[in-house]
């Protein structure tokens, strides 16, 4: 038997008006004469998505989901070089206190991040990785700014391939040198659909001590080996060390021709394919839903896995698999 909790990402299709991404380019931000206008105006923005968040976690309680991963865009241009003296944090407190608040409360929320595309640890370009720290840097404040240990609370993929793969899975470990011990240890890596597959990500995660998120679709799509399952205990090893129970991502093909794109909903029977072979495996696994459909597709999941007899309802978002 294993408790599994169903998650969904960033933006509500139910809760209306409750956008935390709202943003403002560069371009606008300079277009603004008045530099302390100009950043009272990047505020005001923040303090919205902030609320919005808000918002969104009081939804999410009401309706039993414990699992949500927060947009990575609630602060625009925090990680900006031309923003660099914008003391966001201070000027956020307010609004991140009420947050604190309200998940000191419910305790039980598990809440994350996921970087950007652009946030890539193996790049040849030190500005690029220079950047990328910059950005992971910001992310491990806002956490701490909601009151979390941010510890494994924030997915990335490997990165790119730049034309050799196995050079850029060692340039990772190389570059890897240069994050500082505070957020390596919020890193947790994902397997990716063109580039890094499973095991080329759980090679990482072994040598570097980096749990591993499973993506089950990416995997469909990306592989060297079809058979997932024989590396399922290497993958749980590596959440050993965590205080976060074991998590993965699913979502389904779009279609046969954009079999990598996301559908709207997730089958059912893909995901039921998924459990029936890791039940019993670990006591929780946590399942980020990565599909268009966001908290609409959760509870479309929720009610297609009640036909079948080997599922035990447990609230509005959770469940066991016997």
């Amino acid at each position: 038997m294993t408790l599994v909790r169903l998650g969904y990402s960033a933006i509500s299709t139910q809760l209306q008006n409750s956008s935390t991404s709202k943003t403002m380019t560069y371009a606008r931000f300079s277009q603004i004469k008045d530099r302390e206008a100009a950043l009272r105006k990047l505020e005001a923005i923040s303090n919205t998505n902030l609320n919005n968040l808000l918002r969104l976690l009081r939804y999410n309680v009401a309706n039993d989901i414990h699992f949500y991963r927060i947009s990575s865009k609630l602060i625009p241009l925090a990680d900006h070089p031309e923003t660099s003296e914008w003391n966001y944090m201070k000027a956020l407190k307010r609004s991140l206190s009420d947050l604190r608040k309200f998940i000191k409360v419910y305790e039980s929320l598990r809440l994350d991040f996921h970087a950007d595309h652009f946030v890539l640890i193996n790049s040849p370009r030190k500005e690029v990785l220079s950047s990328a720290i910059k950005t992971l840097r910001m992310h491990h404040r806002l956490l701490k700014g909601f009151g979390l240990n941010p510890e494994h609370r924030c997915v990335m993929h490997v990165g790119g391939g730049y034309g050799d793969r196995e050079k850029a899975l060692e340039r990772f470990i190389e570059n890897w040198a240069y994050v500082s011990v505070d957020l390596q240890e919020m890193v947790i890596l994902e397997n990716d659909d063109k580039t890094f597959t499973m095991k080329e990500t759980l090679y990482l995660c072994e040598k570097l001590g980096i749990p591993l998120v499973f993506d089950y679709h990416h995997h469909i799509a990306h592989h060297i080996d079809s058979n997932w399952y024989n590396e399922w205990d290497r993958i749980v090893t590596t959440w050993e060390s965590s205080i976060l129970p074991v998590k993965m991502h699913i979502s389904s093909p779009k279609s046969e021709q954009k079999f990598r794109a996301h559908a709207d909903y997730v089958d059912s029977k893909m995901f039921m394919g998924f459990l029936q072979e890791i039940k019993g495996s670990v006591p929780q696994i946590d399942c980020m839903i990565e599909a268009k459909q966001k908290d609409g597709a959760l509870y479309k999941l929720m009610e297609d896995l009640k036909e079948y007899p080997e599922i035990e309802i447990v609230d509005g978002a959770s469940f066991y698999i016997t």
